[in-house]
This record gives C-alpha cells, structure tokens and sequence, in this order.
C-alpha cells in the first residue's frame, strides 16, 4: 500500500466545520501542506445542506432557550462568519439580510419576552420590540384569525440567513487560492486512524497518509473515531433526526421563531423562508429519535451499535427523559409527525402558533429535507450534554458539534488552528486574523 508524503495536518470531513478550519490554518498560519478527506463526492452533503438544517445564522438573539452568558458567547462566534460573509463577497450568494423575529402569544409569554428584551437589549442593541399593530402591516399572517395577545422581539437588517454549503465551498475555494499544498479527497472514506511515533497514520479505502496533527469534524462518526483509537469511552449518542413541512404557498418574509419550552432540549418550531425553494415557508423541525447516523444514506449497523453504546448510564439517561411528562409528550407527538399523511395532522398544532389560520391542507411534508442531530451523552454524569463536544489529545481533536455548529464553524477553527500551531510549533497570525474575521 502506497504511503503518501507526511502533511502538516489532516481534516476528516468536509462539512462546514472541517472546510472552515481548512480555511483557518490555509490563511493564518505558515503551515504548507494539509489534507481534507470527505467521503462524497463534493462537500456538505450531511448536516451542513441547506436540505439538512433551519440555514439560521444563531446569533443568540432571538433564541428563547440561550442564557444571557451563552449568547453572549455565541454572539461572538458568529460574527466571524457574518464578517467573513461580508469580507469574502458571500452577502447573497452564502449569507442573506433577512428580517427575524421571536414571537410571543399570550400574556406570560409576553411578560417574558418583555424582560428578556429588557436584559438582552445592551448585548443587541439593534432589536425592537413589535406589537400586534406593527405585526399586521408587517406580517399579516402571524395576526389573521388570531384572538391570543401576541408581540415579538425583531431584528431588521442582519445577516440572519446562510447557505452552509455554499459558505462551506467558499472556504475551500479561499484556501486553495493561498500558495499552501492543499490536498482535496473526495469520494474517499477514512476507516482507520493510527497513532505511530507521534505522527498519524490515515488509512483510506483505496491508499494510507501520514499527518503531524489530525482534526476529525466528521459528526456522530467523530465518537466513533475517537473510540476506536481508546478515547471518549464515557460518552454515548442518542441520534436525534429532524424532519420539516412547507406551506404550499410564500406565507411570511421573515423568519418566526417561537418561545422555547425550558423543560424541552430540542428547539421549538419556528417558519423559515427557504434558499432552497425560492424562499417558500419552511416549519419545523421536529425532533425524534432515529436508529441512523446520516439521514437519507446507508445505514451501517455496526457503527449504530457502538455510537448507541448502550450500558446502566446509558439506559438510565432515557429513564430519566422519559420520566418527565412534558418529554415524553414531546417524543410521542414527533414520532406521530412522521407518519405518512397523519402527521402534519399533529404538526398543525405547533404551526398554528405562528400562523393561526393555517389548515393541514395547506401543509406538506418535505420529502429529502431534514438531518441527524447527535446528540452526546456523558456516561459518568448521566446525563445529555446540549451542545458542542470536543475530545482533545496530544495532536488530535475531534469534534462533535450538534446545533448551532455551523455558526459557531469559524471560532471552532480559530481555537482547533491555534491548538494545532502550539503542537507543531508553527505560528498564528493573529493581526491579520483579528482584521478580517474578528472585527466588523
């Protein structure tokens, strides 16, 4: 078997996340020679399709369920990819300025809207409060037939909308522009990672490579990876998929988020005007648990079994999901939302809250769009981690970064990039960084 030349870095997979730190080490470090490895035959063809994902830029604004110090944090994190959008000429080809909202019914939802917009106001000073009034010229269908108190928090005039695809082919595109060696494998799957003499050995189905440091962004198989190499034995999978309804006709111009349920850990049902179907309304997602770890392509038994890693702490986790009635309504109306023709029967429901006057007739269900969502599981603490996983050892990381991922792509690269020149000993430039993806 042929051992190609040794590579400063290798990426496995080419979703948003592994092509942004393609980018990442391409332009700000003097690292020469690095290697992408994508298993299809072009990038993003998982979770980071526009097909796959809400293509929300989560900026932690409009998001009911964030704490005021985690959108602080995410806040930061997606402004790289908005100043990277508007840097790199991807405003309406991978970024949109498209108008958002998170939308209140009721008077207890609107006392708690009012209260997160009197604490968030000084992080985003750019919201404002819209009452029914405004709402009726604004968005008449969010008003028609609905006899409930409503108000929303919006935004106008920011990047709220983005193609991950596009923006994840943008990245390669800039990388391969710098005179680094970059090396592109697609329709190549890695099945073998090696750690031999502190470089690591890639083994491909059809050759072998060799990398001084190795960066996995590669979804629910990055825990499978990790394992097979002794690592991250103490976290699970619980594979969440996703599924989504359009309206048979443009219903709204903005995207209309929904207040969160604080007992639930999956996102609330909001209506997104979809890039991909010439900005239709888009509902969902629902949230169910499926036995595959990429929707719509082939399922690997035997990878299922290991990344479900079913032991006690496993088990006791969906115990205790399942004790709680709010959850357990939840995952049988998800479920029921995926059956053929009754389902958008139960989904109405949750759509009506956006727009009342909504019939399921005039829903349908959008065959080939939705995702899997790994979500992780922490064996020793039992319990759901809701948000990004990172395994970290001696010149290899491997990410699993569920929702909101993609937004936060560019700051995961930067701190991936930088770990990976204090490794190698290689250096950051940091000015030039801070100039074109920190600052506005």
């Amino acid at each position: 078997m042929l051992i190609n030349k040794l590579f400063d870095t290798a990426i496995i997979g080419g979703g948003v996340a592994g092509s942004s730190l393609l980018f990442t080490l391409a332009r700000y470090t003097n690292l020469n020679n690095i290697i992408l490895f994508e298993k299809y035959d072009e990038v993003s063809q998982l979770n980071s399709n526009p097909k796959a994902n809400s293509q929300t830029l989560h900026v932690g604004d409009i998001e009911s369920n964030y704490t005021y110090e985690k959108a602080k944090k995410v806040k930061e994190s997606s402004s790289m990819v908005s100043n990277y959008i508007k840097r790199f000429n991807g405003v309406d080809s991978c970024g949109f300025v498209k108008d958002k909202m998170l939308l209140a019914v009721g008077e207890e939802e609107i006392i708690e809207l009012k209260n997160r917009f009197n604490e968030f106001k000084s992080l985003y000073p750019y919201l404002e409060l819209w009452d029914r009034e405004f709402l009726e010229e604004f968005e008449p269908k969010l008003v028609e037939g609905r006899d409930e108190p409503i108000l929303a928090m919006g935004v106008r005039g920011e990047i709220t909308t983005v193609d991950y695809k596009k923006l994840s082919e943008s990245f390669i595109q800039e990388a391969l522009n710098t005179e680094k060696n970059i090396q592109m494998r697609y329709n190549e799957e890695v099945i073998k990672i090696e750690k031999e003499n502190n470089i690591y050995k890639i083994t491909t189905d059809t050759t072998s490579f060799k990398a001084k440091s190795l960066v996995v962004n590669a979804g629910a198989y990055s825990l499978l990876f990790a394992q097979s190499m002794g690592y991250g034995e103490d976290y699970a999978i619980l594979p969440i998929g996703g599924s989504f309804f359009f309206t048979k006709e443009k219903l709204l111009n903005s995207k209309v988020y929904t207040m969160q349920n604080p007992k639930l850990p999956f996102a609330a049902v909001h209506a997104d005007p979809d890039l991909t179907e010439n900005w239709n309304t888009r509902f969902g997602p629902t949230a169910f648990a499926l036995l595959k770890l990429e929707r719509y392509h082939k399922l690997h038994l035997k990878d299922l079994i290991s990344a479900l890693n079913i032991d006690k702490s496993v088990t006791q986790v969906y115990l205790n999901l399942f004790k709680d009635k709010s959850i357990r309504s939840y995952i049988l109306k998800n479920f029921l939302e995926e059956i053929p023709h009754f389902g958008k029967e139960i989904f109405i429901r949750d759509a009506r809250k956006i727009i009342p006057s909504l019939s399921a007739s005039d829903l349908k269900f959008a065959d080939g769009y939705g995702g899997m969502r790994p979500q992780i599981i922490d064996k020793r603490k039992r319990e759901l981690l809701l948000g990004e996983a990172k395994i970290k050892e001696d010149g290899i990381i491997f990410n699993m970064t569920p929702s909101p991922g993609a937004t936060s792509s560019l700051y995961i690269a930067w701190q991936d990039a930088k770990s990976i020149c204090e490794i190698l000993n290689a250096s950051f430039d940091s000015e030039k960084h801070k100039l074109e993806i920190l600052n506005n």
